[in-house]
């Protein structure tokens, strides 16, 4: 196994440690924290410009749409060398890292230029338009409707635990397009500016950030799309949600690595919890790490291999979980003061690591949960995996 990286990679990694070291914005720059997932303050709007102009904002992107056309590992080491500063390329992740890459996969160049290029310029902000109640994990159960009207398409319905929705530009929005076919079928995606008549969005706090609104509930009454906004083909969403989840599990296992062991870096300073738990989670974080590494170098290789990441997804966000249990337990009543900052270095990533215990805890099962549950995960692993009949 080799676990160096060629001379190209790590001639890239030096490129972007440079342009890392001469650009990156100070903390008097800094000031002003991003009070949403698709509010970008005006700082960090430029500092995402910034990165798209010289091709670092998604490397394996062609140079028009930010980035160098690199290589999986020189996308590894981009995001490593993002990761060790704690950094974030964007304050608005679902509009970057899903909305827009879909708009790439599956839009039109009108659309591509249109849509696309603003959102990853900081621009103009995205968020996404998925569950609904009583469709949240499964998605084909969205009862959200759109009927073609001439040029457009008249929306009706409802979606919650939409990130960020009173805060973005425009929602990607999945609609039922026809009733009448199979669940997995009719569904289509419409971009819906969000200042289009007709649509409400009510953002409400949840349990662990009670002062921090980002989740919405969005209403769509009557609301007119033009039908230039469908992306993709009419009745084929099932194919851009599958593609939009695709783009949000990309290189996911690092985050959850990351955060495992700088929680557990957190944690060691301030006291000490069993060591039996606190050995199992240091030998999670390291057999993420391993497992992780192979998946990229399958990857790196052309290999196809979805199951692999249900099986990184459920490993991070468990461990994750476990350690913030570990921790809140071992630290006890203490583990429910919030402090108001972190005293660690944390610039351009201002919510996690400012966070108490208890809140850590209280966020971590949103890994288990959201881009596929850990039961959804699991049934992946027990069909595609270890080829058990479908229950």
């Amino acid at each position: 196994m080799q676990l160096t990286f060629d001379p190209d990679v790590e001639a890239f990694r030096a490129e972007f440690v440079a342009f890392l070291t001469a650009h990156l914005p100070s903390e008097a720059e800094a000031t002003e924290r991003s009070l949403s997932s698709a509010h970008v303050p005006e700082w960090a709007r430029r500092w995402q410009r910034l990165l798209f102009d010289n091709g670092w904002l998604l490397p394996a992107n062609p140079p028009e749409f930010g980035g160098r056309n690199a290589t999986v590992l020189q996308q590894y080491v981009h995001l490593e060398e993002l990761s060790k500063r704690r950094i974030y390329h964007s304050f608005n992740p679902q509009g970057v890292g899903i909305v827009a890459a879909s708009l790439l996969s599956f839009g039109t160049e009108e659309q591509k230029r249109r849509w696309a290029v603003p959102i990853l310029r900081a621009e103009i902000t995205a968020a996404l338009g998925m569950s609904e109640p009583g469709a949240g994990s499964d998605l084909a159960s969205l009862r959200t409707r759109a009927v073609r009207d001439g040029d457009e398409y008249v929306v009706d319905g409802q979606k919650v635990w939409t990130s960020g929705a009173h805060a973005a530009d425009v929602l990607l929005t999945f609609v039922r397009t026809d009733p009448t076919a199979p669940k997995h079928r009719g569904i289509s995606v419409l971009l819906i500016p969000t200042d289009s008549p007709g649509v409400t969005r009510r953002p409400f706090p949840s349990v662990c950030s009670p002062d921090d609104l980002d989740f919405n509930e969005v209403y769509f009454e009557g609301v007119r799309v033009p039908a230039a906004n469908l992306i993709g083909a009419p009745n084929q969403g099932w194919s851009v949600a599958t593609g939009s989840l695709g783009h949000e599990r990309t290189l996911l296992w690092l985050g959850y690595a990351d955060r495992l062991e700088d929680l557990l870096g957190d944690f060691r300073p301030r006291t000490v919890f069993d060591r039996d738990a606190y050995a199992k989670l240091v030998m999670d974080a390291h057999a993420l790490r391993l497992l992780g590494s192979a998946a990229l170098a399958r990857e790196a290789r052309g290999e196809q291999d979805v199951p692999a990441l249900s099986i990184l997804k459920v490993l991070g966000s468990e461990a994750v979980q476990s350690a913030s249990e570990q921790a809140l337990n071992a630290v006890g009543v203490d583990g429910l003061a919030h402090p108001a900052m972190s005293s660690r270095p944390n610039f351009l990533n201002l919510d996690h690591f400012s966070a108490g215990w208890f809140e850590r805890y209280i966020r971590s099962f949103a890994g288990t949960i959201a881009g596929g549950t850990s039961e959804i995960q699991r049934t992946i692993i027990a069909e595609r995996v270890l080829g058990l009949p479908r229950g």
